[in-house]
Formats: C-alpha cells, structure tokens, sequence
C-alpha cells in the first residue's frame, strides 16, 4: 500500500533514528493512509451533489427521523456541535434540501426536516453511498472481512487501555 507522503517522511525518518517497532509504525501509517484515502474518495463521491460529510450525515439522519427533529437532537446523534449543524443546516436550508419549523409542542423550539427536494437527493445519494462504502471491502472473502474486523477491534482495544492508562 503507498503511503502519504507525510507518513513516507516519518517512516523514514524512524528508520534512519533506528526506533523499535518500525513495523508497527508503518502497520499504522498504513491504517492512516488508507482511512484518509477512504475520505477523499467519499468527498469526491458526495462533491457532485454539493454535500460535504457532515451534510450527508445530516440528510441521512434527518431521513430517518421522517416527521423532523430538533437541532440539538442532529447535533447529539451526530457527534458535533450544536454550532456545526447550525451552520449545516444553512447551507441546506438556502439549497432548500430542509425545512424549519417552529415546534408544535414547545413553540419555542425548532423541528428540522427534508424537503421534497432533500428526499429525492438523500435517496439518490443514500443508493449510491450504500454502494460505494459496501464495496469498500468487497474483495474481502467473509472470513477475511471477519478477521479484519476482529484485528480492528483488537487495536481499538488496546488504544482504549492506553488512553484510560494516561487518565485521557
């Protein structure tokens, strides 16, 4: 697998320090080179229907709540601020892809949903995300995709031991 360049200049530089565990320093520029890969290609998969990730998260989570949910609850089921789907939001308000409503029970609050328009864009792309992220690993043989998903975890694990550990 080619590495960035970044993680290319780091290695090399671990070699010639002659650190321990290069091996491990690469198995991990690897992971990171691939996931950044992963990224660009998601970007340029979503960049032609004007969606960046963190749209697409939310017209994925705004499809599935249907009747349409509150900001706070899109910020928290994303994982992000309440700043950061504000301004989502704006952005896909003006492309008129959702809608805000003022809340039916608590007039004060604010119920976001997809537009005609949003719907019809969030199932283009939702058809051929499912696509694209499922072939991801299509060349894995179910044993394999097992494996690799039982080795994921197990370094998951161990980060998660080590983060506890410095109390993180």
């Amino acid at each position: 697998m080619e590495l960035e360049q970044k993680y290319r200049a780091l290695l090399d530089e671990a070699e010639r320090r002659g650190l321990p565990d290069v091996d491990n320093i690469r198995l991990c520029f690897q992971a990171l080179s691939l996931a950044a890969a992963i990224d660009r290609d998601c970007a340029a998969m979503l960049a032609p229907h004007g969606l960046s990730e963190g749209r697409f998260v939310l017209l994925f989570l705004l499809d599935a709540a249907g009747a349409g949910i509150a900001p706070k609850v899109l910020a928290e089921q994303a994982g992000v601020t309440r700043a950061t789907v504000t301004g989502l939001l704006d952005g896909l308000e003006r492309e008129a892809l959702v809608e805000r409503r003022a809340d039916a029970e608590d007039r004060r609050g604010v119920q976001v949903r997809l537009t005609r328009k949003g719907k019809q864009l969030a199932a283009t792309v939702f058809a051929q995300h499912g696509g694209w992220i499922a072939g991801l690993f299509g060349g894995l043989s179910e044993p394999e995709r097992h494996q690799l998903s039982a080795l994921l975890a197990k370094v998951a694990a161990d980060l998660a031991a080590r983060t506890a550990e410095r109390g993180a």
